[in-house]
């Protein structure tokens, strides 16, 4: 059964690495949401009343404005910044009128590109560190030597604690981890999106003791609203096994990744808080094995070999 009064505390991503709330507020829509400095100060407080004191970002969300929406708020109450986390990404170039000197989309992980892109976070945040910085997507001219020092140069001057990676292949996180060690790889993974399971990226994360953070933990959305067959499939299982369990279909998807034995972080996408408190309230539901595989084979459309 779930408990509404959980008592949520940050957990540690792996020995020596950040503690991030095991529920994560992601704010990649926030430019999009329409609120007030005063309303994002007011949902970030109602995050954090909540036990979600981590917030991922990334600077290239929003068009380069999202930490900005959020330093802005967060700047009406500096002294919450002691009692939250902030993760960002960095190494994708997009073509915006913010970055006029970007003049294609392409990836960057020059000690050049990353150096700036932090401080601009930084900035924009208005912190002086980031409790995790992550490379956003695999960089194919990246120098895993050069990254590893601009990381090392960034953590001695104390502008970055703890470094990660974004949708990296278990052989590209190698790469980078045998010369820094890196705490995470945010992934896709959703009853809708299962290839993390299948392409060694989880167990790669179980064998060297790295909880993934996840992303688009509801298929962007589609797990509810999609109509093509698989979405149909899946929603319908969804819907059986959260009446069975007593709680909502969000509470079930979000359980059901948290089932897995990698301890993953969840990221939450929205600014209704009651979408919040449903990914809050599945750290309370053990999910058995027989219905997490319930929901496998209604993605898949067939059941285990």
């Amino acid at each position: 059964m779930h408990d509404t009064h959980l008592t949520l505390k940050p957990t540690p991503l792996c020995p020596g690495g950040p503690a991030l709330s095991p529920i994560v507020a992601g704010c990649w829509r926030m430019a999009q949401w329409g609120l007030s400095p005063a309303e994002r100060l007011r949902w970030i407080e109602q995050c954090l009343d909540l036990g979600v004191s981590s917030f991922d970002h990334a600077d290239i969300y929003g068009g380069y404005t999202v930490e900005g929406l959020f330093g802005e708020a967060l700047a009406l109450a500096p002294a919450l910044r002691q009692r939250l986390q902030l993760v960002s990404k960095c190494g994708i170039k997009l073509v915006s009128a913010q970055r006029p000197g970007h003049a294609i989309k392409s990836y960057d992980t020059s000690a050049a590109h990353v150096t700036a892109s932090v401080e601009a976070s930084l900035r924009a945040l208005r912190t002086d560190h980031l409790d995790l910085l992550l490379i956003h997507r695999p960089d194919a001219l990246m120098d895993a030597a050069g990254l590893a020092d601009t990381f090392s140069r960034l953590q001695a001057a104390g502008k970055v604690r703890h470094f990660g990676v974004s949708n990296h292949s278990p052989a590209q996180l190698r790469l980078l981890h045998r010369r820094h060690p890196l705490v995470t790889n945010q992934i896709e993974l959703s009853p809708l999106h299962l290839a993390a399971l299948d392409d060694g990226t989880l167990d790669q994360c179980q064998e060297l003791g790295l909880r993934p953070m996840i992303w688009s933990a509801l298929g962007g959305g589609r797990l509810f609203t999609g109509t093509d067959p698989q979405a149909l499939r899946v929603r319908a299982t969804l819907e059986a096994l959260a009446h069975a369990h007593g709680v909502s279909p969000a509470t079930l998807a979000y359980a059901w990744i948290l089932r897995h034995p990698s301890r993953p972080l969840p990221i939450t996408g929205s600014q209704r808080i009651a979408a919040v408190q449903e990914a809050v309230a599945a750290l309370s539901l053990q999910l058995p094995a027989e219905d997490w595989y319930r929901l496998w084979e209604a993605s898949t459309g067939h059941e285990v070999a």
